[in-house]
């Protein structure tokens, strides 16, 4: 077998066989790889009449590919269409907003370049396409509020308190949290992913492992910002469930399972009397389901199929499902969709209302004087036995999981467990899956932070059952998802932030840039040669935070609880934490000198809440034109969100937060760290005015 045919079938498919590894050494994908991976996109290889046959078939498919069924430009481009149409052809070209060009190719067969934004249709020959024209970048912090710096807080959703809660953050908790931040001078307030999960599963909680990034998780809804306070005290008492709420409100801990069941019991309520009453809303909910389509329609069926099957069959994932409800569009689906009518509309409810809610929610941050407000968590993929991955087949790639290599983080390297986009399925579906998701996501927020945005270059993908280390870059069409990006934000006003942590390919944070998509830059991350970076080195074009929801607080970093769990969870061995504490020894003093030197006042001995104020006050005199500061630094806590790696003996996604949201500012380290922020930003402003 060639290894020079399979490399270059493996290039052709979008593999990269050579690459760069964290450590900056040149890795290449042996044989076994390519063909495994290759398999998986669709293309065997497993022999040398395999390889042939795959590569005469992708290069026809490529070669006869015509253009479209989308383009992307950006403003003052002109899209060539040589090869496609003859020269000098007539074209008509209708914009947006119902305007309409007529006009011939040139002769090269190029349009003339356009300069307005939008989504246009050209008809020209027998070609019927989108032009995509995207304005050269995403609007900045600048455009957006105003100042040149402004400053937020990240919080996770679940995590929020208020009294009559049941157990789980929701959109009033949220909206508690917004009114308070705007009152001590926040533009922004960061959320964790609120992403759809499998109503029929309360045990898969992940917020990065969705059923769906096109819709929303309803348990986060608060009904009586829609409904209502009497009718949701009423359907509290009709479901008995006074006294389940409170126990789950009483947890230190989110119980998932039981505050699901509770919640569920609870809508399902709220929904049979809306049904029965259904009053003024009713004309805005059969809107919300016209606006919805076919997406929200096939959403709604999944959820009725899979808790069906699940209940009956056990078959959680639609992979394993009888043949005729793998397929959306199947006569099988659309009868059961009608024979199960009722249950296809509550879930549609559902999505009303906790869409009606965060929309409530954006509203609240915005008259509070919040020049952002909410900024959204976009996570990197679905779990593919999900309804996004179900309705979206031709978009996505089912036998592969995503994660990355192994890296300075993780020595095996890492599976995430979800799915994500084909590249060739985008593009011949004129990238409808990528902005509908867009959509979806910037609809009820200011901000969009993009979890692993470097899987707008390439993602990590693996096949089924095999190790993290046994994946392959696979690339994608950065500059396409790029303007389409820039569109989108530049169309709904709102702030994107790319996490950009990990293995970076080289060039990628310098297109970000010109976008002006922020990168993150990590207090504890921000080390060169056993010293931490000074703050005025830090660049303008990132925002600057203390910790993330992966890493340890920096009340936990100072503590070792980080260290503390992983001994406790079994990931890696007895040498490995010894010498994890020896390095955060020698981290700390590196640290404590860093701040000294930016002029933080330190003791010789100083106690955990010095250290924080100090840490919140260098970042905050860093030059990024965002500050986000996690509740969990504002309040001074010890644990983290969430332990990567495998087990569950950490509470992942379950911690809440100690106080009512309303109440946490208020708290006084966190009043004081907030005031702190405030007072640093607003005088970078002045610098500027």
């Amino acid at each position: 077998m060639s290894d020079a045919q399979l490399a270059s079938l493996a290039e052709r498919a979008g593999l990269s066989v050579h690459w760069t590894d964290a450590h900056g050494r040149p890795q290449q994908l042996t044989p076994e790889v390519q063909r495994s991976v290759l398999e998986a996109l669709g293309y065997p290889a497993q022999s040398p009449q395999q390889i042939d046959a795959s590569l005469a078939a992708l290069s026809e498919r490529q070669r006869q590919a015509p253009p479209g069924p989308l383009i992307t430009l950006d403003a003052g481009d002109a899209a060539s269409l040589t090869g496609h149409v003859a020269a000098h052809a007539p074209f008509q070209l209708h914009y947006e907003d119902g305007e309409r060009l007529d006009g011939h190719l040139d002769h090269d067969g190029a349009l003339p370049p356009l300069q307005r934004h939008g989504y246009h249709r050209l008809l020209v020959g027998d070609l019927d396409l989108t032009l995509a024209v995207a304005p050269a970048a995403c609007p900045s912090v600048a455009e957006l509020s105003g100042r040149p710096r402004i400053w937020g807080l990240a919080a996770q959703l679940y995590g929020l308190r208020r009294p009559g809660d049941g157990g789980l953050g929701d959109t009033q908790a949220l909206e508690n949290l917004l009114h308070s931040a705007a009152t001590k001078g926040a533009d922004a307030l960061a959320i964790s992913p609120i992403h759809a999960m499998f109503a029929a599963n309360p045990r898969n909680y992940s917020p990065y492992s969705p059923s769906s990034r096109l819709f929303f998780n309803a348990l986060h809804a608060a009904p009586a910002q829609v409904l209502g306070d009497a009718g949701l005290r009423q359907a509290i008492d009709d479901c008995d469930l006074a006294g389940e709420l409170a126990r789950l409100e009483a947890l230190d801990l989110v119980d998932w399972p039981a505050v699901t069941r509770a919640r569920q019991r609870l809508l399902r309520q709220l929904f049979q009397r809306f049904c029965a009453h259904p009053g003024p809303l009713a004309a805005d909910f059969a809107r919300f389901r016209e606006d919805g389509g076919d997406a929200l329609l096939q959403h709604c069926r999944f959820e009725a199929l899979h808790a069906h099957l699940l209940a009956r069959q056990q078959l959680y994932d639609w992979r394993n499902w009888p043949e005729p409800y793998r397929d959306p569009a199947h006569a099988a689906v659309v009868q059961f969709a009608h024979e199960h009518a009722a249950e296809v509309v509550y879930h549609a409810f559902c999505q009303w209302l906790i869409a009606r809610c965060l929309a409530h929610a954006q509203r609240s941050a915005r008259n509070a004087g919040m020049r952002v407000g909410l900024i959204a968590d976009l996570a990197v993929g679905a779990d593919g036995a999900g309804s996004q991955a179900w309705s979206r087949q031709a978009e996505l790639l089912p036998e592969l999981s995503v994660g990355a290599p192994p890296d300075v983080l993780n020595r095996s390297g890492q599976n995430w467990g979800v799915t994500a986009f084909s590249p060739e399925g985008l593009a011949r579906h004129g990238f409808r899956a990528y902005i509908e998701m867009l959509r979806a996501n910037l609809a009820h927020a200011g901000g969009i932070r993009i979890d692993h945005i470097m899987g707008l270059k390439r993602l990590w993908v693996i096949p089924r059952g095999v190790p993290a280390d046994a994946g392959a870059y696979l690339n994608y069409p950065l500059t396409d998802l790029l303007r389409l990006l820039a569109l989108e934000s530049t169309r709904h006003q709102a702030l994107v932030i790319g996490e950009d942590l990990g293995t970076v390919p080289d060039g990628l944070r310098g297109e970000l840039a010109r976008r002006n998509i922020l990168g993150m830059r990590v207090l504890l991350f921000e080390q060169q040669h056993g010293r931490f970076v000074a703050a005025r080195d830090w660049p303008h074009d990132a925002l600057a935070t203390t910790t993330t929801h992966d890493l340890p607080s920096l009340r936990g970093w100072f503590a070792e609880r980080d260290i503390h769990w992983r001994e406790q969870a079994g990931h890696g061995s007895a040498e490995h934490h010894h010498a994890d504490r020896h390095e955060r020894a020698r981290e700390i003093d590196a640290l404590q000198i860093a701040l000294r030197e930016h002029g933080q006042p330190l003791e010789t001995h100083p106690s955990h809440e010095a250290r924080i104020d100090a840490c919140i006050g260098f970042v905050a005199d860093t030059p990024a034109p965002l500050v986000l500061l996690p509740l969990e630094d504002a309040l001074g806590l010890g644990e983290q969100p969430n332990l990567p790696g495998p087990g569950d003996l950490h509470p992942n996604w379950r911690r809440r937060m100690p106080h009512p949201s309303a109440q946490l500012l208020e708290q006084p380290p966190a009043a004081r760290r907030t005031a702190l922020l405030d007072a640093a930003c607003r005088a970078e402003g002045r610098e500027h005015d």
